[in-house]
């Protein structure tokens, strides 16, 4: 079968009530990847990309970085990591060489299985869809093989589970309230959308990964600090495993049983930046900044403060752009996600990806003074006293994470950083 690589893509999306909607066309030609807005689109709806997308039904060019040439709206529809690596699997199955293969051919692959409310068609059509019900022990192992490269092998459900973004082992799946051990890659009515995080005893804290970032969900949550609500699955004693964390999808509207599910559009600040995520592309202030003239309200600039001094002493310091993200309602609202991926990710140098006025590390005082006046902070008092607050929780982490079961060895490598991190950053509080 030849290969011919997609030169026009429809975009629908999928509203709040279930409704599908025409959004626009991308087109790609030798000059680049085009977009035009449909006529009544913007009128109804809003823009999708505010800060690189004009108001417009012309006729607008993607830059040709740092999103492989697409725009920065339509790349977050597109994985990274992890699902770059089942998709390419595919490809090679087919016997397409991956130097075919373009943005558009990948935009066609996620079809409708994007996180957000994006809807990408035609869809690419090679790989097998999966309706039945599907083993969550199974999907996992396979998971877990593949990343650990055991195996060569792609599950056709997990191909079509594996459509979000991030290097690590997971699914989008759907789950029955009434049974946690068998989920769908297609939803039925009444199901819940989740995303199940795998383990392997290659990452930087094996199999205790999910377990740790359980952890950090119930410190965030602790500080009102908006994560995604949580549960952890059971994992098969051949796992390795403890646990594997599943974590409730926050751009799914979930319309009653009898109702056709609803999709929220979600964009990353890389995305609406068109900043390089691999990069140190993003600071605190800007962010913030960012956050307040978005949402229309100073109070997403004191959480976004929050969520940046939790970060700081919880060295969570993977903060790259692809990790803040914005939802925008069907009457064209935006509002911050729930703070995702949080967890114990320290940077070999101690440096955090979003930097703090310019500070990788071990801001000053004067410099988060300044970051919380940007965030609306009056007084620098209301300010210190969050920080403080937050110190308080992290250091709870060693009680926490024994009452969820870690392991004696991983609370004391944890713990030790988050005691040198309180340390470094003691001026602050």
């Amino acid at each position: 079968m030849s290969f011919k690589p997609i030169q026009k893509l429809e975009i629908d999306r999928t509203l709040m009530s279930g409704k599908q909607v025409t959004v626009g066309q991308l087109a790609q030609n030798r000059q680049g990847v085009y977009f035009q807005y449909s006529n009544d689109y913007l009128q109804q709806f809003g823009n999708l990309s505010p800060f690189t997308m004009s108001d417009s039904s012309e006729l607008q060019l993607a830059p040709r970085a740092p999103h492989g040439g697409l725009h920065g709206v339509f790349a977050d529809s597109l994985p990274d990591g992890w699902g770059l690596l089942l998709q390419d699997r595919v490809f090679r199955q087919q016997g397409i060489g991956l130097a075919q293969i373009t943005a558009m051919d990948r935009l066609a692959f996620v079809g409708s299985n994007a996180m957000g409310s994006l809807i990408f068609t035609p869809e690419y059509q090679y790989q097998e869809k999966v309706n039945d019900d599907v083993d969550i022990a199974h999907l996992g192992l396979q998971a877990q093989a593949l990343f650990d490269g055991q195996t060569d092998e792609v599950l056709a459900a997990l191909v079509t589970a594996g459509s979000s973004g991030g290097a690590r082992p997971k699914a989008q799946i759907y789950l029955n309230e009434s049974d946690h051990k068998t989920c769908r890659t297609v939803p039925k009515q009444g199901d819940e959308a989740w995303l199940v995080k795998f383990t392997s005893k290659n990452l930087s804290l094996g199999h205790e990964e999910g377990l740790c970032e359980a952890v950090y969900l119930q410190m965030a949550n602790s500080l009102q600090l908006e994560p995604p609500k949580w549960k952890l699955l059971e994992a098969p004693a051949s796992s390795g495993a403890p646990a594997w964390l599943a974590l409730k999808r926050f751009d799914w509207v979930d319309n009653g049983i009898d109702k056709t599910a609803g999709r929220i559009h979600m964009h990353s600040a890389c995305g609406l930046l068109d900043a390089d995520f691999r990069m140190p592309s993003l600071d605190y202030e800007d962010l913030i900044k960012m956050s307040r003239h978005l949402c229309k309200s100073p109070a997403v600039g004191r959480l976004q403060f929050s969520r940046a001094m939790f970060n700081l002493f919880a060295s969570n310091q993977d903060d790259h752009s692809k990790n803040w993200a914005f939802l925008q309602d069907d009457s064209g609202r935006w509002s911050p996600a729930p703070f995702y991926d949080t967890t114990y990710s320290p940077h070999p140098f101690n440096e955090h990806s979003t930097s703090f006025i310019g500070h990788g590390k071990q801001p000053p005082l004067a410099t988060i003074q300044k970051l919380a006046e940007t965030a609306g902070f009056n007084r620098w008092q209301e300010a210190k006293q969050l920080i403080e607050e937050i110190v308080d929780i992290t250091a709870s982490f060693a009680e926490l994470a024994k009452d969820i079961g870690v392991s004696k060895q991983t609370i004391k490598e944890v713990e030790s950083t988050l005691s040198q991190r309180r340390t470094e950053n003691s001026s602050l509080f």
